[in-house]
């Protein structure tokens, strides 16, 4: 089989840490590993397959020879770097939001819309992490009839905010048990034992940039232009993996039978749904694993045409890393 040389921008991050795990559980063909990030952590090891690797500062003559750049760095620095890997030849598959909604940038979720990776030009963009749950879960459903209206509530542990939201959530909960007090650093408020409705800034008539990207970046994914979106989102006192309520709206009637089947058969997903037995969809189920669980599936009782359903999966593993890895499969394919 054919190796490839495969860096990693902003190696030392949560999700780059996840990536080059994940290249390792997935046996992918790795056969140079370039962590890059930087010039602070030019020098220091990581482990891959055994051995140690020397990260690499990130600077344009980094990417020459390399077959696949794996993005896991904020949008300044994946436009930063942008030019370079493409002249180097590499294809960037980049975590960040800085290219999802351009039109010559495909936006893919591997169980959804794998066959868009053709048309690429050196960039491929990975989706928002609850966009990638969410569509997960709901992405079969198109197979009975397109969805044309979602009406969504994220809520999103304090891990999707970067390594220091599970510190500064534990710290909090120490600080209060001892009575002391703690000052938010992460979080514009406190989010132990609280609920926190922002995530980003506000973007369009007092939705958040966070909210806009269910609408936006689905309608790109699943092909469905005119799609329409409400959603909320919500971070939440938990560590890992992230929750969506979704309602989904039809142009004809759905069955709550239909939508059991097609997901019980759908590519990423995991049917877990007993109401009397307390089977559903919780973060700690989901959390260090790759599969999205769906259950709560129950008609919507404000429309004939609705359901509503219940989905978690782990946002840094097939909310970001997972998904990344996925697109590099179907690049080595």
């Amino acid at each position: 089989m054919k190796q490839y040389t495969v860096a990693v921008l902003g190696a030392t991050g949560a999700v780059g840490q996840e990536m080059i795990k994940v290249l390792q559980e997935r046996n992918f063909p790795v056969g140079k590993l370039i962590p890059l990030a930087s010039a602070r952590s030019t020098g220091k090891k990581l482990k891959f397959r055994g051995e140690d690797v020397t990260i690499q500062e990130a600077r344009d003559e980094a990417f020459q020879g390399v077959d696949i750049v794996l993005g896991a760095a904020e949008n300044d620095i994946a436009k930063k770097f942008a030019p370079a890997i493409v002249k180097a030849c590499a294809v960037f598959v980049d975590n960040s939001s800085a290219f999802r909604l351009d039109p010559k940038v495909p936006l893919i979720v591997p169980e959804v819309n794998p066959e868009d990776v053709a048309w690429h030009s050196g960039i491929i963009s990975n989706p928002n992490c609850s966009t990638i749950i969410t569509l997960t879960a709901v992405n079969a459903l198109n197979s009975i009839a397109p969805i044309r209206t979602m009406t969504a509530s994220t809520y999103q542990a304090v891990s999707g905010a970067g390594a220091g939201g599970p510190v500064e959530l534990m710290e909090e909960v120490e600080a209060l048990r001892e009575g002391r007090t703690y000052e938010p650093k992460v979080f514009s408020h406190q989010i132990a034992y609280n609920l926190i409705p922002q995530i980003g800034g506000e973007q369009f008539e007092g939705y958040t940039s966070e909210e806009m990207k269910m609408q936006n970046e689905g309608r790109k994914i699943m092909h469905l232009p005119e799609l329409k979106v409400t959603c909320t989102c919500v971070r939440v006192p938990v560590v890992r993996s992230h929750s969506i309520s979704v309602s989904c709206h039809f142009d004809v009637p759905v069955t709550v039978a239909q939508v059991r089947e097609v997901i019980a058969k759908a590519p990423g997903c995991r049917l877990v749904d007993d109401l009397a037995s307390k089977q559903y969809p919780m973060p700690l189920d989901t959390s260090n694993q790759d599969i999205v669980f769906v259950g709560r599936i129950r008609p919507d009782l404000t429309d004939d045409h609705g359901v509503c359903l219940w989905c978690c999966g782990d946002q840094v593993r097939k909310g970001a890393a997972t998904n990344a890895i996925q697109i590099a499969e179907l690049l080595v394919k």
